[in-house]
């Protein structure tokens, strides 16, 4: 349609030079400079395509979230191997769109073959590197990083760049890191997009601000940007995070970033925090836009820190803080691994088959009345603790087994005394309860004793205790065949 108004425009001009050459030759020249400088603007003003925006981070980190959320789309899908999605990119001012690819490589590394894919050495320059970490798992944070700035910074090397053409994208990141200025308050009335900022041609002298600044220069813009930062209360809550914690973790995140000439920004899709910011910044990174937002320190999760802005001397106001902790402590050491609780990738359990079960519990009921009876009276009425036999034992078997070895057990363990005390007791009330006459004598068990019961008496009674009192004298040192014998021929005179 512009070319059509274009050509209109140029037909008609010709017309009224070629119909009126009496007082239309200064119109022709006036017309003419206007198509060729709308022509020339709008050539200039053409947003470019292409670009690349290459996202990294371990799997479930939200980065596909993410992205689609600055797509302006709800995308509840978890891809494989390279995803890709785009982002619509409007020039308000010019009334331009574009595309930007958005690549998002899966958190296996066994994938990451597919980044050739993605770009490519001719696309390099035109790209944007993100790292993606998530908060609600912050003792992964440093690891990630480094794995796949690792990955990133070998597949570019596989490039095989040109030196000199590497060696100039690394100049203009250095450039770019450089020629940081604080944007002004006021926003400008110049259009969206703009040059270099005036006047930091003297800026270049503070790129050296510290050993750490750019060691790794990958030759193209680099966000780190930290995922589901709204897991700050549950941090706090669950596992008792203090400012302390994240003053360390912020601490040793803007650090990396210096290493890489990075921005940092934290966010939260669910919170809808910071989603505007980072579109601002990517657009403004590979675009050129204009930004017009400062650094965000104050609150612990809604950190930006513009590529440029940071230093060494700033990040040790964070140090300021520490009470339990050092700066240069390993990070892994104070934010710990909690226990492997909430890790729930456990095997699948079947259950088993309901009538299977109830089988299995009906054949083990059915074992149950085989076992013996006495078998399982038996040991309470031993004063070893161990069963007996169904046969009387032999005194000797008995005795062996100590009574010192079950102390804690008071009844078999009683002395001489009191064990005799007790076989007594039991004798006299079966005297009481039969007052035809006493049961036989345990020693005289089967010799006739029972006949002695026929006469009448305390004699023979009396007798029969007094045999009974030489015989427990005799034997005191068994108190387990003293207290067994009379007890079961108690029983016996009994039945």
């Amino acid at each position: 349609g512009c070319r059509d108004k274009m050509e209109k425009k140029l037909l008609g001009a010709a017309g009224t030079d070629n119909m009126d050459h009496s007082g239309e030759d200064d119109e022709g020249p006036t017309l003419w400079s206007a198509i060729l400088s709308e022509v020339s603007t709008r050539s200039s003003s053409k947003l470019p395509s292409g670009k690349n925006i290459l996202v990294f981070g371990e799997d479930g980190s939200g980065k596909t979230t993410l992205m689609a959320k600055l797509q302006g789309v709800e995308y509840n899908k978890k891809g494989r191997g390279l995803e890709y999605l785009y982002l619509n990119v409007h020039d308000e001012d010019r009334d331009d769109l574009t595309r930007c690819n958005v690549w998002i490589l899966d958190g296996d590394l066994y994938h990451k073959g597919l980044l050739k894919f993605a770009v490519s050495g001719d696309s390099l320059e035109d790209s944007l590197a993100v790292f993606v970490v998530d908060m609600s798992r912050p003792w992964a944070i440093m690891e990630s990083l480094e794995k796949w700035t690792s990955v990133l910074r070998e597949h570019v090397d596989k490039l095989k760049m040109p030196p000199e053409k590497m060696k100039e994208l690394e100049q203009t990141m250095v450039k770019a890191f450089q020629e940081y200025v604080e944007p002004e308050e006021a926003v400008p009335p110049s259009p969206q997009r703009r040059g270099p900022p005036a006047g930091t041609e003297d800026e270049g002298v503070l790129l050296p601000l510290g050993e750490n600044v750019l060691t790794h220069n990958l030759g193209i813009p680099v966000l780190v940007v930290c995922t589901k930062c709204d897991a700050v209360t549950v941090l706090e809550k669950e596992l008792d995070y203090k400012e302390e914690h994240f003053d360390f973790i912020q601490s040793h995140v803007r650090r990396f970033c210096l290493q890489y000439g990075a921005a940092l920004i934290y966010t939260s899709v669910k919170e809808e925090k910071n989603l505007d910011l980072l579109y601002k910044y990517i657009v403004h990174k590979l675009f050129d836009f204009q930004f017009t937002t400062a650094a965000l320190v104050v609150e612990k999760d809604a950190v930006f820190i513009p590529s440029g802005w940071d230093n060494e001397k700033k990040i040790a106001i964070l140090h300021e803080n520490f009470t339990t902790v050092r700066p240069d402590d390993l990070f892994k050491d104070f934010i710990t691994t909690p226990p492997v609780r909430k890790l729930v990738h456990d095997k699948e359990i079947n259950a088993e088959d309901e009538q299977v079960f109830l089988m299995k519990q009906q054949s083990l009921l059915a074992k149950q009345p085989a076992t013996p009876t006495r078998g399982t009276e038996s040991p309470a009425r031993t004063t070893s603790g161990s069963p007996r036999p169904t046969g009387r034992p032999v005194p000797t078997n008995v005795a062996s087994v100590s009574p010192m070895t079950t102390v804690k057990k008071p009844d078999p363990n009683m002395k001489g005394a009191a064990a005799n005390e007790g076989v007594l007791a039991n004798f006299f009330n079966s005297l009481l309860s039969k007052k035809t006459g006493a049961p036989g004598s345990p020693g005289s068990a089967g010799t006739g004793v029972p006949g002695s019961t026929k006469k009448t008496g305390q004699k023979p009674a009396l007798t029969d205790v007094q045999a009974e009192l030489d015989r427990m004298t005799h034997k005191s040192d068994s108190i387990v065949t003293a207290n067994d014998t009379p007890e079961s021929e108690h029983d016996a005179g009994a039945h």
